[in-house]
């Protein structure tokens, strides 16, 4: 059984940083491409970020957050974080993990194999 657990949601001020981490079990994890996405109360789900597996992983940012978040992976400890710096009101969210297998990367949900449960980050103004 393939589990995603999401960690390190919380209370931040504006401003502020915060990082998410992502432990998954029950799958070749440096074999999947990881992902982070995010629902606000009200609004679809999201893309953010994405790191592509094997030695030389590329990224891809959704352009809200290009230059303030920064997605990274620990293969050896199955683990994928989001870095997440100059928190913004409108970054208040639920914080989804998502696993495909896909060649390239991709910034649709549609596209994702697993999912983890969530972590809510909440900034405040």
């Amino acid at each position: 059984q393939v589990l995603l657990v999401e960690a390190g949601g919380g209370l931040v001020q504006a401003g502020g940083s915060l990082t998410l981490s992502c432990a998954a079990s029950g799958l070749t994890f440096s074999t999947y491409n990881m992902n982070w996405f995010r629902q606000a109360p009200g609004k679809e789900r999201e893309f953010v970020a994405a790191i592509s597996w094997g030695s030389n992983a590329m990224t891809l940012y959704a352009d809200s957050v290009k230059g303030r978040f920064t997605i990274s992976r620990v293969n050896s400890k199955n683990t994928v974080y989001l870095q997440m710096n100059s928190l913004k009101f409108e970054d208040t969210a639920d914080y989804y993990c998502a696993a495909d297998r896909r060649l390239s990367l991709s910034q649709s949900y549609n596209d994702m194999n697993y999912w983890g449960k969530g972590t809510l980050v909440t900034v405040s103004s």
